[in-house]
C-alpha cells in the first residue's frame, strides 16, 4: 500500500509539472524554427506553419493554416510569413529583426475571392507568468491602426516604449491577467476598405517592470501610421 501510495503521488506531481509546463509559453522569440518546404504551399516559397512557428497556430481570417511563406512578402493576399537565415530587415524591408527569426503578418485580399478581405494572425496559449507588470516585443516598423494585440479576448492596447532604425519596441499592461492561462494573439487586420496593412515582430518578453512609454506617444503613433502607408514597396520579392 505504501508503495502503491508513493507512485501515485510520484505520478500526481509529475502530471503537474507536465501541466505547468505545457502552460508555459513557448517559441516567443520565433527562434525554434526549422522550416520544412511545403511543396502544396506556394512553391517554391511555402513551408509548413508547423516548422516555421513551432508552438503558434496560425490564422488567415478563421481558417486554421497548415503552411506559411518564407522570406518573401504578397502582393495584397492574406498571408503570414517567417523571415530568416541571411534576411535581416531594414528601415525599408522586412526581415528578421533580431537573432535568425521573426514572424511577419500581412492582411490582405482572399486568395479564392479578391472581393473579401481577411486577417492574418498567430496565437497560442499559455499562462502568464506570476509577478508580470508588462509585456514587450518588437515590430517591423510599427503596428498598424488597424492591428490587434490580446490576450485571453481582451485587448491590451499596447504603446510605443522606443524606436530604432529597424523596429519599434511597444509594450502592454499585462498586470491584470498574470498568472492567468490564456490565449495570446497578434493580428494584422484589414481596414473596411482595401489596402495593404503587415507588420513583422518579434522577442515577445514578460517583465516585472511597469512599462514606461516614450513621450508625445499619440503623435509618434500617428506619425509612424501615415509613414508606413506612404512607404513605396520597390525591390521587394512579393507573390500572389
Amino acid at each position: 500500500m505504501k508503495a502503491t501510495r508513493q507512485i501515485a503521488g510520484f505520478s500526481a506531481a509529475l502530471l503537474a509539472v507536465l501541466s505547468a509546463q505545457a502552460q508555459t509559453f513557448q517559441n516567443l522569440d520565433f527562434e525554434q524554427a526549422n522550416p520544412v518546404i511545403d511543396p502544396g504551399y506556394y512553391p517554391p516559397y511555402g513551408v509548413t506553419a508547423a516548422s516555421a512557428l513551432p508552438a503558434w497556430t496560425v490564422y488567415v481570417g478563421t481558417v486554421l493554416q497548415t503552411g506559411v511563406l518564407q522570406n518573401v512578402t504578397t502582393e495584397g493576399t492574406a498571408a503570414v510569413e517567417i523571415f530568416g537565415g541571411n534576411y535581416p530587415a531594414t528601415a525599408s524591408q522586412p526581415g528578421s529583426l533580431d537573432g535568425r527569426y521573426s514572424a511577419f503578418l500581412e492582411a490582405g485580399f482572399n486568395p479564392q475571392n479578391t472581393s473579401v478581405l481577411l486577417s492574418a494572425s498567430i496565437a497560442q496559449t499559455g499562462t502568464i507568468p506570476d509577478g508580470s507588470e508588462s509585456m514587450q516585443f518588437e515590430v517591423w516598423q510599427s503596428l498598424p491602426y488597424n492591428s490587434a494585440v490580446s490576450f485571453g479576448g481582451h485587448d491590451l492596447a499596447p504603446v510605443v516604449v522606443a524606436t530604432t532604425a529597424t523596429y519599434t519596441l511597444y509594450g502592454a499592461n499585462i498586470a491584470p491577467y498574470a498568472g492567468q492561462t490564456g490565449q495570446l494573439e497578434f493580428t494584422s487586420t484589414m481596414p473596411t476598405e482595401p489596402g495593404l496593412t503587415e507588420f513583422g515582430i518579434d522577442d515577445i518578453t514578460f517583465s516585472t517592470t511597469a512599462i514606461s512609454p516614450e513621450p508625445g506617444i499619440i503623435a509618434l503613433t500617428a506619425i509612424g501610421g501615415l509613414l508606413f502607408d506612404a512607404r513605396k514597396w520597390f525591390g521587394r520579392r512579393r507573390i500572389l
